[in-house]
Formats: structure tokens, sequence, C-alpha cells
């Protein structure tokens, strides 16, 4: 099993305090050993101030010895600089505190506004502000993520889009926020950032690219657990051209994730044409995309079959979609009838029941509710135990929706280029 894992993969793109869960949800599977993984885990931990986190990994590793002095050392040294930090950014928290700054801060929205008021009338300079983000940065690297996401929303509202620390502490918010769950602040930080990679013009397209690959995993975490998220992954990773480009140049392990969010989404339909011409450009292989094409290019279903309990196993052991293992199924296996259907006029009731591992009676009735679903033009003839197909042919209103459903993506698309080159002057 250990083949299809891909937290080698994944970590990569994200930061270190992502990194952890992932190691503690494999902690609770058969796939490595509890040693190796809580000493990846205290590897990882060397380069945080997570100390006393540290201190207990290693207590767990070695549990007849005495935790390292350096450890001890290194805690003292943490708690020195979280108290000269508080000692600084508090200035600017009681600062904030004052009425009129409280009045200035509710009236104007403009950072530079805001920030010329301040400057003027109390003294405020670049480096107090820098200040606020380092502490802020400071608490995301102890693991207190709450205070980290308020001083480095205060930071990135206040400093201008090209100060030194500005691109850090959006990083550090949105991590933040996924950290502590807050899936729909994380959404609008995942928004932002994504808007603000495609305006930073003084990014190469290398950078772009490597920013582009980050954001996509990190936003594996928000699209998963956000009630809106799973079509975000087909709109964002598919249907943009960036995002996808991001994917097959630096992350091609990311198809599971859109070809999980393709299966299981509602509006399959949209998805599924540009999915299969991916994967089949494609060398990455699994059992989640293998199921897909079995269906879809090779219209094989004993191996569509094969693939789907290959697919339980793996989503059974990957973080971010073990949650969606009934409803891919569920899904999958409505995905194989339809299609068996679509290229049978016949078929008995009976080897339909095989192919889903069914009872016939519970069979019918999965194809009853199969066909409302899929909107075929089909009919139940219970006497003889078949189902009898009728014709196929798409409606023509139904080709218009196919054939124009993408042009509000690609007219954005075209807006954002002109755009850039207007501003660049070409």
């Amino acid at each position: 099993m250990a083949q299809y894992d891909l937290t080698n993969a994944l970590s990569e793109f994200m930061d270190l305090h992502l990194v952890f869960p992932l190691l503690e949800f494999l902690s609770t599977r058969d796939i490595y050993k509890s040693e190796s993984l809580m000493k990846s885990k205290y590897q990882l931990l060397q380069n945080t101030n997570m100390v006393d986190f540290t201190i207990d990994v290693f207590s767990g590793l070695h549990p007849d010895e005495d935790p390292p002095e350096q450890l001890h050392q290194k805690r003292n040294e943490v708690v020195r600089q979280l108290t000269l930090l508080q000692e600084r950014s508090s200035q600017v928290i009681e600062m904030f505190s004052k009425k009129d700054v409280a009045e200035v801060v509710e009236k104007h929205r403009d950072s530079q506004q805001l920030w010329d008021y301040l400057s003027e009338n109390h003294k405020f300079d670049r480096e107090r502000l820098d200040d606020v983000f380092h502490y802020g940065k400071f608490m995301y690297d102890v693991g207190n993520y709450a205070i980290a996401s308020t001083n480095l929303d205060f930071y990135r509202n206040l400093a201008p889009a090209d100060s030194k620390y500005y691109s850090s502490a959006q990083w550090g918010k949105l991590a933040s926020e996924i950290l502590q769950q807050n899936w729909d602040e994380a959404m609008e930080e995942l928004e932002r950032l994504k808007d603000n990679i495609s305006a930073a013009l003084h990014l190469t397209y290398s950078e772009v690219l490597v920013q582009r690959a980050w954001l996509i995993h990190w936003g594996l975490f928000v699209y998963f657990n956000h009630p809106q998220g799973r079509d975000s992954i087909i709109d964002v990773f598919l249907h943009q051209k960036p995002y996808l480009n991001a994917v097959q140049t630096m992350c091609p392990h990311i198809l599971r994730y859109i070809t999980t969010a393709v299966v299981i989404s509602k509006r399959r339909r949209d998805g599924i044409k540009e999915l299969i011409k991916v994967l089949q450009q494609e060398s990455y292989k699994d059992p989640i995309t293998e199921f897909v094409e079995s269906l879809y290019v090779n219209f094989d279903f004993d191996e569509a079959q094969a693939k789907l309990k290959e697919c339980k196993t793996v989503i059974e052991n990957d973080f971010f979609i073990v949650g969606c293992l009934d409803e891919f199924t569920e899904n999958a296996r409505l995905i194989i009838s339809e299609i068996f259907c679509r290229i049978h006029q016949r078929i008995e009731i009976d080897m339909l029941a095989d192919n889903l591992n069914m009872e016939p009676a519970e069979a019918e009735k999965w194809v009853v509710n199969m066909i409302r679903l899929a909107h075929l033009d089909a009919k139940i003839d219970s006497k003889n135990g078949y189902v009898v197909m009728g014709g196929t042919s798409v409606p023509v209103y139904q080709k218009l929706i196919d054939k124009t459903k993408d042009l509000h993506l690609k007219a954005n698309s075209c807006c954002q280029k002109i755009d850039k080159k207007l501003t660049l002057g070409i």
C-alpha cells in the first residue's frame, strides 16, 4: 500500500506545520512502522519552535533517556524571544486600543490612509509594523495559530503589497486558518492569495508556477473540507489552464484528487471529458485514475470492478479523501451502471446485479434510481428481468450547453491577459 501513499510528494509543497496532520493520520494506519513515523515527526520538529512537542516525541522514541540538553536550552531561548516580542508588539496593541485609533480603523479601510494617520499622530513606523509580523510568525512557529492569524492579518492589511514580509504574511494567514480548521476563512484567504499570485507582475513565470503548485497543495485542506470545495477543485485545478498547467508540470499526483472530485461531483459531466483528455496525456497512474480510464477509455467493466476494489484501499489510506469513501463508492457504481446501460440495448438485471455485487431485487431498485438521476431513456421489464434502453441521442439544447459551458472561464482568462499587457505597456 505504501506505493500509493503520496505523503512524501505532497510534503514537498507544504509548510512543515501542514505536514504534521498527515503524519498523525498515517500513525492510525498500518502503512509504515510507528517508530519510523515518530522519527520523521521528530526530524520535522527540529525546524520549529514547538519545543515541548519535540520533547514529547523524543520521550516516545527513547522512553529510557532524558531529552537532550540542547532541547532545554532551545526552550529557554524560545521563552526569551517570546517575552521580547510580546513586549515590543504590546506597544502596537496598546496603540490600537485607543479610541481615536479604533475610530480611524473603522472609518478608513484603505491601508495607505490608515498608515498616514498612524505615522503622523502616533509615530507609527515600519519597524513597529515589522514587529507585529515577527510576533505573528513566532507565534505560528510555536503552534499558537490563533494569535498568529490575528497579527499576520493586521500586518497584511496595513502593509503595502510590495512590503518585505507581505507574501509571507499571506501564506502564514492561510496556514493558520487551515490549522485551526476555520474553513470559511481559509477559503477566503485561498481566493485572495490566488488573485494576488495572478496579479504579481514582479514574479517570473517559474516563480508563479511554483506558487501555484504550493497553493494547489494547501488548497487540498480547504477544498476537501469546505461544503463547496469539491466543485472548486474541478473549477480551479481542471478548468483554469494556469493551474492545470501547474498540475501537469509540477505535481501530476494531484490528478488523484481531481479525479476523485469529478467522480463524486453532481456536475460530473462538466469535467469528465477534460479529465479523460488530461489522464491520457499523463504518465501518473493509481487505482483511482485507472478506474476512470477503464470505464471511459477502455470500456472494460471487469477491470473497472477490480480497480474499484483497489480504490477503496487507496481512499481509506489517503488523508484528504478518506471522508469521501462512501460517496465515491456510490457514485462509482452509478457510473458503471450508466455506461453499461448506454452501450447496451437490453441488459439482464441478474447480470447487472452480479456486476454491482447486489441481489436482483436490490439491483432493480438501483437501476430505477440510476435511470432517474442519469436521465436515461430506458424502462424496466420486471416480468422478464430486463432493462430495455431507448434512443440515446443527445438533445440539441444539451449539445449547446456542453459547447458553451467554458466560455466564461475563457473570457476571464482573456481579460486577465489583456489587463496584464496593458499594465506592462505592451
